[in-house]
This record gives structure tokens, sequence and C-alpha cells, in this order.
């Protein structure tokens, strides 16, 4: 039997954050469906957000993180993870060159969208998370251990339902059953539902999905936020403009020349992402393309050296001034529900970075909160975790009962992201919704008993499809429009009925979700 003392799915940010400040004594183990730096916290451009500059404070950042999140943030969740903004940045400043520095020695920061100061840490202009995962990768010491092109597909709990680790096929298809005391979701979103995202490959909502077939409760499933800026061409994204061009004074134009964010938001073009996306949104739907001007950006190619390589290795060429962009999944505000330690609703399993959900982001995430967020709730599981009791996984693992039944019949992965951007996308309605809803229900994927005798490629549409239809019925059961979750039938706020209510998902074994409004500790 393989016992670990933590055992973290992913290798992102928040996992890497906390494998790396566990104790030397502990046991720990990272399994990762990919390689190690296949990761959306790899890929991120723009940076980290914190109130460290002169004219900045906590409490405007605080401020900033509620307009974006239209006040559906847990309060003390924002309050606790901004507040520690700051030390978590110099921690890791006084390590090593893992952000840019003026002459001086002071850190640069930058502007992003929705921000009211200039608050955002970036690394290698606009390699920010490239930086911080090899920083953190050169800290982990011999008591951890890593196993890449590992798919972590089912929980094992014991008789009373506690975690005790998880079962996993390897790219071979050989079946291992890991064992732990303690089990941490680390695995990241879902974009790759989506047929336009900024996401890695591996990013599908498979912990999420794993989580919620376990029976723990998952919340916020609406709330997708789509980047209002991929590199467009030919029909397709081929990789994320960071919103940090925008905020160097770039704006989006028609093929004219025309400016869209004239009127549209007082920020103009450093709007919320949800309101700029459904813009950009509206005029491709019209036929119209919308670019991104970027004349106005002195030495572009130095301030931006990763998005100057994809514009290039994709043709583009940038001394024509413009960068063709469309809207594509980017981020989840919804996940696994968690408390500010990544604790869930199942005792040994525990959630932390974008598949967990502690409120801190509300219905749409403030630019650049996402890497501070891992990096808090990585540091804070580590001291929850460094002084828990070591208890025996003990118990036997409980199967689901064993119920004869053909194989499921899967669509192509295509079908699955093309109409989910169709009918669950930027813009949604109840006929688009219900459609969706109809044709996720046809496939029946919740009551799969063994999904390890699937493929690996078969496992990850199972848990697309499973991870699809908790998004789809928490955007039709919500009748408003709120950050990343837009209803045209219901274009408006509703703060007398939703403002403070979430949808959470728990998932009986054999029995289908149970729906459940609740009233939570948000702002107001």
């Amino acid at each position: 039997m393989m016992t670990n003392d933590v055992l973290i799915l992913g290798s992102g940010i928040a996992a890497l954050q906390l494998a790396s400040f566990l104790n030397k004594d502990l046991n720990v183990r990272i399994i990762t469906k990919g390689k190690i730096r296949t990761t959306n916290s790899y890929l991120a451009q723009g940076g980290i957000a914190a109130a460290i500059g002169e004219q900045d404070h906590p409490m405007k950042h605080i401020a900033d993180t509620f307009e974006a999140g239209r006040y559906h943030n847990n309060r003390e969740t924002v309050e606790k993870i901004i507040t520690a903004a700051p030390q978590l940045i110099k921690f890791i400043s006084e390590q090593g060159a893992v952000f840019d520095k003026d002459q001086n020695g002071k850190l640069l920061l930058g502007m992003e969208g929705a921000h009211s100061e200039k608050r955002i840490v970036h690394g290698g202009g606009d390699a920010t998370g490239k930086n911080v995962v090899e920083f953190l990768i050169s800290t982990l010491k011999d008591h951890v251990t890593i196993e890449e092109d590992v798919f972590a597909y089912e929980l094992l709990l014991n008789s009373e339902k506690r975690c005790i680790g998880v079962k996993a096929k390897g790219s071979d298809g050989t079946i291992k059953n890991y064992y732990s005391r303690n089990t941490i979701i680390a695995t990241g979103g879902c974009g790759q539902l989506f047929t336009y995202t900024s996401n890695a490959q591996t990013v599908n909502g498979d912990g999420i999905a794993m989580a919620y077939l376990a029976g723990a409760e998952v919340v916020d499933m609406e709330f997708i936020q789509f980047h209002p800026t991929l590199l467009y061409l030919n029909g397709e994204t081929k990789g994320l403009i960071s919103e940090a061009v925008r905020g160097e004074g770039a704006i989006l134009v028609t093929e004219e020349g025309t400016p869209i964010m004239e009127g549209v938001h007082p920020l103009k073009d450093l709007a919320p992402r949800h309101v700029v996306s459904q813009e950009i949104y509206d005029y491709l739907k019209k036929g119209c393309n919308i670019y991104l001007d970027i004349s106005k950006i002195k030495n572009f190619k130095q301030r931006f050296p990763s998005i100057t390589t994809i514009c290039e290795e994709n043709g583009l060429q940038l001394s024509e001034g413009r960068i063709p962009v469309a809207p594509g999944s980017h981020f989840l505000m919804g996940g696994i529900k968690t408390d500010l330690f990544g604790r869930t609703s199942i005792k040994g399993l525990f959630a932390i970075g974008e598949a967990a959900c502690t409120g801190f982001h509300g219905a749409n995430r403030l630019a650049s909160n996402s890497l501070l967020e891992g990096l808090y709730m990585g540091e804070k599981l580590s001291k929850l975790l460094n002084k828990a009791d070591r208890e025996a996984v003990v118990g036997t693992v409980v199967t689901r009962p064993s119920i004869p039944q053909k194989k499921v019949v899967l669509p192509d992965k295509q079908d699955i992201k093309s109409l989910m951007m169709e009918r669950v996308g930027i813009v949604r309605n109840e006929v688009n919704l219900k459609k969706q809803k109809a044709w996720l229900d046809a496939f029946n994927v919740n009551q799969i008993n063994d999904i390890g005798s699937y493929s690996l490629g078969e496992m990850t549409k199972v848990f697309m499809l499973i991870t699809a239809k908790l998004i789809t019925e928490s955007a039709l059961m919500r009748t408003e429009s709120r950050g990343g979750h837009y209803r045209s039938d219901y274009p408006i706020e509703d703060d007398e009925h939703w403002v403070n209510e979430s949808i959470i998902h728990k998932k009986s074994w054999g029995m289908e979700s149970n729906h459940e409004h609740i009233e939570t500790a948000l702002a107001t």
C-alpha cells in the first residue's frame, strides 16, 4: 500500500506553494495529469495584485475586488487574502529575481482593468506565472515526490465517508491506488469546456467533477470569466493577450479604427472583463472583427515578450500596430466549496486554487487576483497540515453499488466545446440553456460506476460532461445577470434575490444532484 501524508493533485501555483511550505518530515506526493509545467499558472501573463504602491492601500484593493465581483464575494475571505498580499509578494521577492524591478531595486507596478491603482507585480514582462512556478519548483525538497502523466479519476472514501486517497490511471493504462492522510485537489478550472479559451490543454474540470461524484459540495459554477482578448486568427484563438496590454494604453477598435468602448463604461477599455467581453462578442456576432490597437505602446516587444512570440509564431506582424482579438473562457469563479484553509465538505479532502471556491472572486474575478489566491491558500493550508495529527489511514475503501450497465457512447470532444460556447458561453438565455441541459442529460454520465474502464480520452470527456452539466444547471437557475453570468432574458442584477445567494450542487451516490439555494456571508 502506497501511503502519503499529503497527496496533491495538480501542479499549479497553489499546489507548488503548498508543497514548498510543508514540513520536511511529511511524505508529500504531487501527481499531475500532464507535465508539471502544463498548467494555467505557467501560462499566466499579467501578474499578481498587491496594494504596495505609495498611493495604494488594501482597502482600495478590497473595494476593487468587490466591484469586479459584483458584491457576491465573501467579505472575510477578501479582507484576509488582500491584507496578506503585500507580505506574500515580499517573501518571494526577497528570495530571488522573480519579479521585475526598476534601477533602484523597487518593484515595478502595472495597471490592469477594474483596478483603481497601479498594483500589478509582474515578472519577465509578461511571464509572471512561469517565473513564479520555476521559483517554486526550485524550492521543493527531497520529501516531495512528483509523478507526471498520472490521471486521478476517483476519490477513495472509507465507511465514514472520509477521503483516504485517489484511484489513478497512468499513460500506459495501469490503474493504481494512492492512499493519503490528506488529499488536495489543485487541478484548476474548466476552460477547455469551451471552443475559445486561454487555458492549458489539460484543464477540463476533472478535479471538480471527481469531487462532485464523491459527494463534495460544488458552488457558483455559473460564474465563468471570459477574457476579452485572445489572439484570434482564421476563426481560432491562439493564445492570451494580457489585460496589461490595455493597461499600458492599447484600445479596442473596429476594422475602421473606431474605438468600441467609448460610452459603454466609465473605465472604457479597462472596464471589468465581463463588460468588455460582451461588447466584443456583440460585434463579432454582427460579423465585425475587433482589434487591439497597440500603436501607442512604446517598446511593445520588450514589455511583452511572450505576447510578441505568440503573435510572431502565428504570422502576425506587430509592425501593423493591431492585434485581432476575441473573448474566450479564462477563469472559473466557482468550484469545490471550501473555507479559507481549503477544507471541503468531505473530511480528509481539500481544494485550493481555481478548482476551489472560497468566495474570494465573487461573480467575476478582478484581474491578477488568481495567482494571489493560489499563493495565499497554499501557504494557509500548509500551516494546517504541518500541525495536524498524523492519524493513520484506516478503513476499507467503499465502492459504489455495482449495477450492470452498457458503456456510455460519448460525444465528440469538439461537440461538447462548441455547444457549451454557443449555449452556455458569454451570452445565455433559458431556451439555449434548456437545450444544453437536455443534450447533457441524454448521456447520463453521473451514473457511470467504473470510470476507470474507459480510455484516458474518454475519461476526460466524462468529466467534461459532468462539469458542463453543473455549469448549465446553475446558469439556468440563476435568473439574473451578475459578473461572469450574463442572461439576455434577465439582463439586470437582482440584488434583492440573488446578491447573497449561491447555488450548491451535492450528489449522493446513486442520486442526481440536489440543488440548494444558500445564503452566504457575502458582502452587502
